[in-house]
């Protein structure tokens, strides 16, 4: 069953106008705001950096109903810019509808006028497929897509299969809830690590294409969630909604869940070495077929020992040390088949999702995870344990350059504004550029797409210039592939005035880097982007 209604007259009737004309834009009606009138030919100064202390014309709106203020500068230059904007993770309420319609109508007004490509729609299966399984309540993300496409912004749907939050926190989505009840019966549906600590954010891929899930298997749902998303949103595909993201593990990434993806977020992250999850019994029987087919009896019975616990030095373990396990005949045969079943599992969701969205014109997404803080050791433990096998001496995102490449598949990432001075006063063997170079230059090597973005809210000019020289390391020489940034994320934070200002400056320079014309000093007047240059940009991720 699918509730998938029209958006309500409420909304519909809020707007005066089609869609924005490269000419001039008309009056517009919104919800409890005043009406204003906009001309496009006027003769439009430049916003840079530098001056987004002195802008002083804003719109001004009161408070709604106890939502904040928005006070937004009007950027007057013309739309182009590949930049996407994540809405906020609480855009909807428990039961799937919009929160606060006001406020996120008149943002994404002000994104539209910004010159902002489009927004990043996480859409959360927990949320859609709630209560029942093939039962999918598409209402409140179809309202979103309606009101974008009134403002003319593209939209890319993140299709998130895994929990957000925990519990008992204010933005917690958890998965189905007759998932949950599934794996209350199955406990082995669940990750498990050495100590027998379930964790629930994703199902383990090691139940794959089993039926586990009221007699179909994980892939068959999700594959059956992106149908129902498909034929629900037919009219929408590849005219407003142009790329779909596939989420393939805990927060959106493909990797494993090694640390919880709410510590993620925490100051001490950088010394975590995490924890390799293959210890419920369907990865356990996996990785013994595998031992038995090797004839290494032995080495199917657990994963690695001597991983020392999470806040160890990792040459303080016997498996992380520079001359340690990890690169022994054992080491490398575990983690050929804890990162081959990662790969497995991404390849399943390509292939799943080729099969969905072909013909439709939307681009297809994956996002991989920044696990930084041990690249500068020999055996980089942190990429490890989430099921990237990259050490000193081989290469663990080739391959997964390669498999997206086979199928078509964007590559998505984050940390773009992180700066390895900044990581090394927390932890000295952290290189967030570092890790950021090789992936990109694994993307190059395949010809993948590149979708960048940031990790966090950060609008001060030297993060900004760091986004500009990332971007610019993979598409300064390249005509043929193509870049789009997705910042994160639309909130409060993102219209204050100051760094509105900063924003829509840096929404304009980050479409010159994409033209393979910008200069890395944002307070420097850029010439005219080349019509020579990229001639077409995949949308921007979407996650943090």
């Amino acid at each position: 069953m699918v509730i998938a209604f029209s958006s309500p007259s409420s909304i519909s009737t809020s707007f005066n106008y089609n869609a924005r004309s490269k000419h001039t834009i008309g009056f517009v009606q919104f919800p409890s705001i005043s009406t204003f009138c906009l001309s496009s030919n006027r003769s439009l100064p430049r916003i840079t950096i530098s001056s987004c202390q002195h802008s002083s014309k804003f719109h001004h709106i009161n408070e709604l109903d106890n939502e904040f203020l928005h006070e937004l500068p009007i950027p007057r230059w013309h739309r182009g810019s590949k930049v996407f904007v994540t809405l906020p993770f609480d855009t909807l309420d428990s039961q799937g509808k919009i929160k606060k319609l006001k406020v996120l109508t008149y943002s994404l007004k002000s994104l539209s006028l910004a010159g902002v490509e489009g927004i990043v729609m996480e859409v959360y299966w927990g949320l859609v497929e709630k209560y029942l399984p093939l039962s999918y309540d598409w209402r409140g993300y179809l309202e979103i897509v309606a009101l974008a496409r009134h403002f003319g912004l593209k939209v890319r749907a993140v299709l998130a299969f895994h929990e957000l939050g925990v519990a008992g926190s204010s933005c917690w989505i958890p998965l189905p809830y007759w998932v949950r009840h599934a794996m209350l019966e199955e406990p082995d549906m669940a990750f498990s690590d050495r100590f027998g600590r379930k964790n629930k954010e994703y199902i383990s891929f090691g139940c794959d294409v089993l039926p586990v899930l009221k007699g179909r298997s994980p892939i068959q749902t999700y594959s059956d969630f992106m149908k129902s998303f498909r034929d629900t949103f037919k009219e929408y595909l590849g005219i407003t909604v142009t790329g779909v993201q596939v989420g393939m593990g805990p927060a959106g990434e493909l990797r494993y869940p090694s640390c919880p993806s709410h510590k993620l977020a925490s100051s001490w992250r950088t010394r975590e070495l995490g924890e390799f999850h293959c210890y419920d019994k369907y990865m356990l029987a996996s990785l013994n077929a595998c031992a038995q087919n090797m004839g290494m009896h032995e080495w199917g019975n657990s994963g690695p020992l001597g991983t020392g616990n999470l806040m160890h030095n990792p040459e303080e373990t016997k498996f992380f040390k520079s001359d340690g396990s990890w690169n022994t005949p054992y080491g490398r045969f575990f983690l050929e088949w804890y990162s081959g079943m990662l790969l497995l599992h991404g390849e399943r969701l390509c292939m799943a999702a080729e099969n969905v969205f072909w013909g439709t014109g939307v681009s297809i997404s994956t996002k991989l995870a920044g696990m930084h803080w041990h690249y500068r050791t020999d055996s980089h433990p942190s990429e490890l344990t989430a099921g990237y096998y990259n050490t000193s001496v081989r290469d663990g995102y080739l391959p997964i350059a390669r498999m997206l490449a086979k199928y078509g598949v964007t590559m998505c990432c984050t940390w773009f504004e992180l700066l390895d001075s900044d990581e090394k006063e927390v932890h000295p063997h952290s290189s967030p550029e570092g890790l950021l170079r090789q992936i990109l230059l694994a993307a190059r090597a395949c010809d993948l797409p590149f979708d960048g973005g940031n990790s966090g809210e950060t609008f001060n000019e030297r993060s900004l210039q760091q986004v500009l020289r990332m971007t610019k390391f993979y598409s300064e020489g390249l005509d043929e592939l193509f870049f789009s940034f997705n910042f994160v994320r639309m909130g409060k934070t993102l219209f204050d005035r100051q760094n509105w200002a900063c924003f829509t400056a840096f929404v304009q320079e980050i479409s010159r880097v994409g033209n393979v014309q910008a200069k890395l000093n944002l307070r420097v007047q850029l010439s005219a982007p080349s019509t020579s240059t990229i001639k077409r940009t995949r949308t921007g991720i979407a996650y943090c």
